[in-house]
């Protein structure tokens, strides 16, 4: 499936937290739509102490190019790598829908304090009930809260299936049950 249609591939990075430059880096001082949600982090290097943007899974990231120029770039960074499905072949690396990809970027670059959540940690019984945003950033976006005991403020769970979730605060009043 050779195609020259831009689109967003998931992409694997596997430098260390600590390295100088990471992948988003490279890509995006090549000029290129990369995507990762970051996080801070304190971490010891050379003996100092720095706060660092780390990405919040450390070998993700999504790059929105086709596939024969992303190809060079695989082939001049050797960390740098498709991910694929299980039982693919190495011509089908994996893809997220543009919409998918815009709609977790929006929520999550919109959003002071998002929770993000790697694939499993977030168990059937932390979905709460289906909701729509009515109004606010969010406005017509469907989904579920997330239901955690105590938790005081309401968070839609934003997720781009098998990779990533993110929980990211709703003001209660936007909130329409389906």
């Amino acid at each position: 499936m050779e195609t020259s249609e831009k689109q967003w591939f998931v992409m694997r990075d596997l430098k260390r937290r600590t390295s100088n430059t990471l992948a988003v880096h490279n890509l995006a001082s090549a000029g290129l739509e990369v995507f990762t949600p970051m996080t801070q982090m304190v971490m010891t290097i050379g003996g100092r102490r720095q706060r660092r943007d780390v990405p919040v899974i450390q070998d993700l990231l999504f790059v929105h190019e086709s596939k024969p120029v992303l190809d060079p770039l695989v082939d001049r960074y050797p960390t740098l790598q498709y991910r694929y499905h299980l039982g693919k072949t190495k011509n089908e690396p994996m893809t997220v829908r543009d919409n998918d990809m815009e709609r977790f970027i929006h929520a999550v670059s919109n959003n002071a304090t998002p929770m993000f959540y790697k694939p499993g940690e977030l168990t059937e019984s932390m979905y709460g009930r289906t909701v729509r945003i009515i109004g606010g950033f969010l406005n017509n976006y469907e989904g579920r809260l997330l239901s955690v005991k105590g938790m005081r403020k309401r968070r839609l769970i934003v997720e781009i299936p098998g990779l990533i979730a993110a929980a990211v605060e709703v003001e209660p009043e936007f909130i329409q049950p389906v």
